[in-house]
């Protein structure tokens, strides 16, 4: 890996992703009819990620580092940049402002927590599960 890669991160794409997370790609408006179906039987995790913004990159490497909840919910990745509608009707459908980085936890079919930037935190999403 080169220095400007270790500084400033490396590709975005799936394979450089970490390992103790197998995140489910956010790409379709389908999808939120079956993850608010999914809610009822294990919490759903929706990750938005700015592949643009050096604030989500590190957000989301600091997330994936610390990941330990496979077994608790079902994680999703919506790239905001390539799917900004799915991020427009995740605020309508599930009443919640649209930030970036933005995680949202979804149990029985309502977003029952939401953070953003520095409060994507594995910790504080464990407490709410």
């Amino acid at each position: 890996m080169s220095v400007f890669s270790s500084l400033f991160g490396a590709s975005e794409n799936q394979n450089s992703r970490s390992k103790d997370i197998t995140w489910v790609p956010l790409e379709t408006l389908e999808q939120l009819d079956e993850i608010s179906t999914l809610s009822f039987e294990k919490p759903v995790l929706l990750f938005k990620h700015s592949t643009r913004c050096s604030i989500s990159r590190m957000a989301l490497k600091e997330f994936e580092n610390d990941f330990h909840l496979s077994s608790k919910v079902t994680p999703y990745f919506l790239d905001l940049l390539e799917y900004r509608a799915i991020s427009n009707e995740i605020a309508s459908r599930f009443g919640v402002v649209h930030q970036s980085p933005q995680l949202i936890l979804i149990r029985d079919g309502k977003a029952v927590y939401d953070t953003s930037h520095s409060g994507i935190d594995v910790a504080a999403l464990e407490k709410q599960l």
